[in-house]
Parts: C-alpha cells; sequence; structure tokens
C-alpha cells in the first residue's frame, strides 16, 4: 500500500487556523499529517479531525516551538523528545512505533541571529543523530519537520552570500551531510538530484515568496533501505498560510 505523509511549520496553529487550516488538511487527505511550531500549550486550542489519532508536544516556554502529528492509525506508542533533559524542554521531537517504521516528526534548533545558538545546535544534531540510528537497527525510520538547514547549493536562492547566516553555515550542512552518510536518504533529492528554484521556506521580508527567494528547509528522510520504496516527494509551493509551504512522501509501505 502507498501511504500519504504531510509535514508542515506552520508558524502558529492558531494564527493559521483562522487561515483555513482545517480545509488545508482535509484536503490532503494524508495518512499522517504533521506540523511544527504549533505555538502553543494544552488546552489553548480544540481541534479534532475525525479518524485522526492526535498527538502533541509542547515547550514549556509559552507561544514557542511545538509539535504535533494527527495519525490515521493508532500507533503501537508514542514518545515526546529524545530522552535527553535538555533538548526535550521545547517541544521539538515526537516519535510514532508502527508494526514496520517509526515515524519522526522534528523541529530543529534554530542557529539565531549571530549564530547565537549554534554551537548548542551541533550538539542537539548529535544527539539527534545517535537517536535516529538507535531506532534503524530496530526497524525502518521516516523523519520529517522543519531541519532549519538548506543542505546544497540548490537549496536555496542566494547561497554566496548565506554562507555565514544560520541555515547554511558550513556546520550545520557538514552535520546534515554526516546524518545522510549514517544511512538516511533525503526524499526529495533523491527523486530530484539536480532540480532547482523549489523551495519551502521564504522570509517574510523583501517580498520573498512572491520573488521566489526561498530556502529548501523541510523535509522527508528515510532510512535508506526503503529507497526503493519512494514513489513521490512534493514540495507544496502553492500552499499558504505560513512562511513554509507543506512537503509531502509518498511511499509504498504497510503500517
Amino acid at each position: 500500500m502507498t501511504l500519504k505523509f504531510i509535514s508542515w511549520n506552520v508558524n502558529g496553529l492558531r494564527a493559521i487556523e483562522k487561515k483555513g487550516f482545517k480545509e488545508i488538511m482535509q484536503n490532503f487527505d494524508a495518512d499522517i499529517f504533521a506540523i511544527q511550531e504549533s505555538k502553543l500549550q494544552d488546552g489553548q486550542i480544540d481541534i479534532k479531525f475525525e479518524g485522526f489519532h492526535d498527538y502533541w508536544n509542547y515547550a514549556i516556554k509559552k507561544g514557542y516551538s511545538g509539535t504535533t502529528i494527527w495519525s490515521k492509525k493508532e500507533p503501537l506508542s508514542a514518545k515526546l523528545g529524545m530522552g535527553i533533559e535538555e533538548h526535550d524542554q521545547e517541544g521539538r521531537l515526537m516519535t510514532l512505533e508502527f508494526d514496520n517504521f517509526y515515524f519522526i516528526n522534528c523541529y530543529t534548533p534554530n542557529s539565531q541571529n549571530k549564530l547565537q545558538r549554534l554551537d548548542y545546535r551541533q550538539h542537539w544534531e548529535d544527539d539527534f543523530r545517535k537517536f535516529l540510528i538507535q531506532l534503524k537497527h530496530k526497524k525502518s525510520v521516516i523523519i520529517c519537520g522543519d531541519l532549519n538547514v538548506a543542505h546544497q547549493n540548490i537549496d536555496l536562492k542566494n547561497w554566496k552570500t548565506n554562507q555565514k547566516n544560520a541555515g547554511f553555515t558550513p556546520e550545520e550542512r557538514g552535520k546534515f551531510t554526516k546524518l545522510l552518510n549514517a544511512g538516511f536518504t533525503d526524499t526529495f533529492r533523491y527523486l530530484y538530484p539536480e532540480v532547482s528554484g523549489i523551495y519551502s521556506w521564504w522570509s517574510y521580508r523583501f517580498n520573498a515568496r512572491q520573488n521566489n527567494s526561498g530556502w529548501r528547509i523541510d523535509y522527508f528522510l528515510t532510512s535508506d533501505n526503503l529507497n526503493q520504496q519512494i514513489r513521490e516527494a512534493k514540495i507544496h509551493t502553492e500552499t499558504f498560510g505560513s512562511d513554509h509551504c507543506p512537503v509531502e512522501l509518498d511511499i509504498d509501505l504497510k503500517w
């Protein structure tokens, strides 16, 4: 069977709910729909979708970060965080376990202006990679989310002027390469190795989206044993409501 997964950094679920989020989500008709940056606490929103099980991870800090997953199939288990206290305060990571795979929703920390958080980001990356490798030894792994890095020059419009900026530093790109080398596949690049000009995030400044001056920082990664089962990887640039757009993975996989 072919499963359809959607991932979207919504930049505030309460804000995007007023922009037609429910209709957008239902129209995608995904088997799993994952979001990042929900930016809320428990009880601050009442949003349910018939036929879906929902799972939430909230940041301790109010109005910050946060991840959510809606799944048509109830998982064997749902785990929040990676079990390391310093990383698990911001609601950035969720893992659903099914019979044949793990599904991970991740919102990677941004290195921030002047790279204030780059050192912490490097630490996160190393621990996240170890976490994923441990899971991969047990069963197949699918990772989605805003990973806050444009990996290659073709993954952002203005790569020459951004090499010292958060999301495109050599350190961040190097950690992403190291993750792929540990046995994971960037599904979009697997299918479209040379396609350029398709991005998933645009700054709200300088008419960036109108000018398509964007970055591809939202991903579906899979453990590389699944490569032959990848059917499609899409970036839905036509979907508005956030500074990010949704990304999609279609894969032949049993729950």
